[in-house]
């Protein structure tokens, strides 16, 4: 069942290509790959002269929200689990970027559009153990 009141094929396209742009961007002239695991990770083991472009990569993801709520109105956010499991959500994901050499926006974003063998099997990997998941929790946990 689509919600349709949530269906906005138009941002969404928006979106995606300002995202494509962005990691294009920053391929092109900075010779960086845009995977957010990446770049934060980074941040904790600097190189020399590798801090301004990471700091500012970041610095845009976390003020981007706060910026658009000139614009409009953020959308509500209601989260039904508790801190810690959410915390637990979190050390997965971590462990799966580790594991996996990178994150979603690396593997899912960069690396399929340079046709990374990797980075598809990763996608592939990730995509299905999501769908996985969400039928478990939604039809499977009764």
């Amino acid at each position: 069942m689509i919600d349709w009141q949530s269906f906005t094929p138009i941002s969404a396209l928006a979106g995606g290509a300002i995202i494509g742009l962005a990691t294009a961007f920053l391929l092109i002239f900075a010779g960086r790959i845009a995977g957010i695991s990446g770049i934060v990770g980074g941040l904790f083991r600097l190189q020399k002269g590798d801090f301004g472009w990471r700091a500012a990569f970041v610095a845009g993801l976390l003020l981007a929200p706060w910026l658009w709520r000139w614009f409009d109105e953020l959308p509500a956010i209601q989260v039904e689990t508790s801190h810690g499991l959410l915390a637990l959500a979190g050390l997965i994901v971590g462990l799966g970027t580790r594991y996996g050499s990178g994150c979603t926006s690396g593997h899912g974003v960069c690396g399929l559009s340079r046709l990374s063998p990797r980075s598809i099997v990763a996608t592939l990997l990730f995509m299905t153990m999501g769908m996985i998941t969400v039928y478990v929790f939604r039809h499977g946990l009764h």
